[in-house]
């Protein structure tokens, strides 16, 4: 399987950008019989250019979980782009492979970029990894992927619309009450918004949540959007049973996050919410 950035047009689209957000997919432990294939239907139905994927494709990265993962990758007839989760990692019990090689399979299975672009005249996307084997919770952001994200960041059009795709967070939300953050997440947010970051994607809290974080830096704001899980039974929150995804368009003016929510009874993801924000 290729990844994204190795086979996407370096045009690409144009605004207005149809971006699907979709997280902690944990195959594994899928809430529901066709779940799967209601996500797939209602992605192929919304004239998306890009899936993001931000991590936990798996449930415990055996090879049986990844074979599904990249099952459904294949059936998406939209390019995508995904980054590793902290279930994405060799399990506790493999500790000599956990450390030495924790994202092996990832890699195997998903795509061999752990840092992955996308790269087109009104869009920037870079992926960063922060699944590390030392890290169980929170992981963690190297000093080399804050500098991949000045390099990259600094060299696209002024014009693009900038987003940061991460399965951990860089700030507490006080909305989600109490949760951990990564190692390096003070320096990275700082980073994003010195790189005019607009948007960061992640997920990792189960908990659908979007918040606009303002004067991060020398005035400059974004915005953080957090897909809850949008597959598994491992829902948090006021309603653990609910599954999510984002739908995000992006326009000269302004950003619209449309929440998606999973119903059984339908077997269809219909919108819970909207919300939108000017671009920075």
């Amino acid at each position: 399987m290729s990844s994204f950035d190795q086979r996407a047009p370096e045009s690409g689209p144009r605004l207005p950008i149809r971006i699907a957000h979709i997280s902690d997919l944990h195959f594994g432990r899928i809430a529901d019989p066709g779940i799967v294939d209601a996500l797939c239907d209602d992605m192929h139905r919304s004239d998306l250019d890009l899936v993001v994927v931000s991590g936990d494709l798996t449930q415990r990265a055996f090879p049986s979980q990844y074979r599904d993962a990249a099952a459904f990758l294949t059936r998406l007839e939209i390019p995508w782009l995904a980054v590793p989760g902290n279930h994405d990692v060799y399990p506790w019990w493999r500790p000599v492979l956990r450390l030495r090689d924790p994202l092996r399979r990832y890699r195997k299975w998903i795509s061999q970029k752990l840092n992955p672009t996308v790269r087109w005249a009104d869009l920037a996307v870079l992926g960063i990894n922060s699944a590390f084997g030392m890290t169980v919770q929170g992981g963690r952001i190297a000093l080399s992927d804050r500098e991949q994200m000045s390099s990259f960041f600094s060299s696209v059009a002024d014009s693009s619309f900038r987003i940061l795709v991460v399965h951990h967070h860089l700030t507490q939300l006080d909305a989600i009450l109490d949760h951990d953050i990564a190692h390096g997440a003070r320096e990275t947010l700082l980073c994003a918004a010195d790189q005019k970051v607009g948007m960061i994607l992640c997920g990792h809290l189960h908990i659908s949540h979007v918040a606009h974080l303002e004067n991060i830096s020398q005035g400059r704001s974004l915005i953080i959007c957090t897909a809850g899980t949008s597959t598994s039974d491992r829902g948090r929150g006021s309603d653990p049973s609910a599954n999510f995804y984002n739908q995000i368009t992006v326009d000269r003016e302004q950003v619209v996050i449309k929440e998606k929510k999973f119903d059984a009874t339908s077997s269809l993801f219909l919108e819970s919410s909207v919300s939108t924000y000017p671009r920075a």
